[in-house]
């Protein structure tokens, strides 16, 4: 038996995963730091923090554009990458987010999501219209 929607259930594991990845990654910097709730003013609390945050605030988009354009049928065979890109994107970002000094891996993590959100956002847009 084939999987429905093998690309988002593959992408909604993958993003859970790095989800609970990003929380330790808090949590660490917490304990190491001694800020128990909220970031107690601490950079690197700070820092940690809003990598997961904006991990948060953009996987779900990513998450219902891919679901979307693979029930349409024309995710194939382009989408698997996209959607791996993209998490490998988020990755760089949290690395980049750590170090402070704008590093090119938050810079990178940035531009690869914002591209991703908008080609997705642009095919879903175009399928309605059989333009894709």
């Amino acid at each position: 038996m084939t999987a429905l929607l093998p690309v988002t259930l593959s992408s909604a594991a993958a993003a859970a995963i790095l989800a609970i990845w990003l929380m330790i990654r808090v949590g660490m910097v917490r304990t190491s730091e001694k800020v128990s709730v909220g970031d107690g003013g601490n950079d690197k609390v700070i820092r940690r923090m809003r990598a997961h945050s904006n991990f948060i605030e953009n996987a779900p988009f990513v998450l219902v554009l891919i679901a979307v354009i693979e029930l349409s049928g024309k995710g194939d065979p382009w989408l698997a990458y996209v959607a791996g890109v993209f998490f490998l994107g988020r990755i760089a970002h949290a690395f980049g987010m750590e170090s402070g000094d704008g590093p090119p891996a938050r810079f990178i993590g940035t531009i690869i999501t914002m591209l991703t959100l908008l080609g997705l956002a642009i095919c879903a847009a175009l399928i309605p219209f059989g333009i894709l």
